[in-house]
């Protein structure tokens, strides 16, 4: 639980506040955009929730947050907020919240398919969210982007029986069991309009996955920039190769996509046209930088 006592200045007064163990890794700002906001190199609330649609959303991002740094004065009653996660974005596709701190905060989906749903990346292994997964019916797979994100992956691979897909390269000894490992820098059919598309730069095996030619979950590859005004990369988070990773991007012109679902930032919605030519200025904005 977050501790009054280490409340951080930047809040606002009033009932919510993050402390000082924020890790700044954006999942408050993701799910309640209207009640944090970026200082420095935390978050803290800049608007206390004066409404219900606000109250819920602090509340979801207090249950997702990875470092439980979210607190409130008051008791909150959470039932609404529990029942609200997995928080529908379009479509079949879920954010799932309860970010994980091994992933640095960063944000899963689930979607559903009549074949199986899909898990894109690993949340926290919280029983709330394993209650609603099984209700939602279950997880068939889980699909993980890269080696940052794996989280508790093990976990919900006992709890549902679901195949995991993570690319050879980044596999590790705590992945090792992982079921499915591909290899290569060729695209991977997965059947149902699913296709793992290798994309090494922020590690050497990242992947993203493109799902019925709409849906793009893009891990730490590609992410959407408010202040550029157009899809970018982290540059400062590129662990591997940046010339290899403008060379995955380049390659990304070659699929149709419409949504943008990243494992940090918002996730954002174009037609196919304008969706292109923003990441013809990302690819170009990386090649000056």
């Amino acid at each position: 639980m977050a501790s009054l006592a280490q409340r951080l200045p930047d809040n606002v007064p009033g009932d919510f506040f993050v402390d000082d163990t924020c890790i700044d890794c954006d999942a408050c700002r993701i799910f309640a955009p209207q009640v944090f906001s970026d200082k420095g190199d935390q978050s803290s609330v800049y608007h206390q929730p004066e409404t219900e649609e606000e109250l819920l959303a602090a509340e979801k991002a207090l249950i997702s947050c990875p470092t439980a740094s979210i607190g409130s004065v008051t008791k909150q009653d959470m039932r609404p907020a529990l029942a609200a996660l997995p928080e529908l974005v379009d479509g079949d596709v879920y954010r799932c919240g309860y970010a994980s701190e091994s992933s640095f905060g960063a944000i899963s989906y689930l979607v559903r398919r009549p074949s199986g749903n899909l898990l894109i990346d690993s949340p926290r292994f919280s029983g709330p969210l394993v209650k609603k997964f099984a209700a939602m019916g279950g997880v068939s797979r889980m699909l993980l982007t890269h080696q940052d994100d794996v989280a508790d992956h093990a976990r919900f691979a006992e709890r549902f029986g679901c195949q995991r897909v993570l690319h050879r390269d980044d596999v590790h000894p705590r992945t090792a069991s992982i079921e499915l490992q591909p290899s290569g820098r060729d695209p991977i059919a997965l059947g149902d309009d699913l296709l793992m598309i290798p994309t090494p730069g922020h590690t050497r095996g990242h992947v993203v996955f493109l799902d019925r030619e709409t849906y793009l979950f893009t891990g730490d590859h590609l992410a959407w920039s408010e202040r550029r005004g157009h899809l970018y990369a982290f540059r400062s988070a590129c662990w591997y190769s940046w010339p290899e990773q403008i060379r995955s991007m380049e390659r990304l012109l070659d699929y149709r996509f419409e949504w943008v679902l990243p494992g940090h930032g918002r996730p954002v919605h174009l037609d196919a046209s304008s969706m292109r030519a923003s990441l013809e200025r990302c690819i170009e904005w990386m090649r000056l930088g």
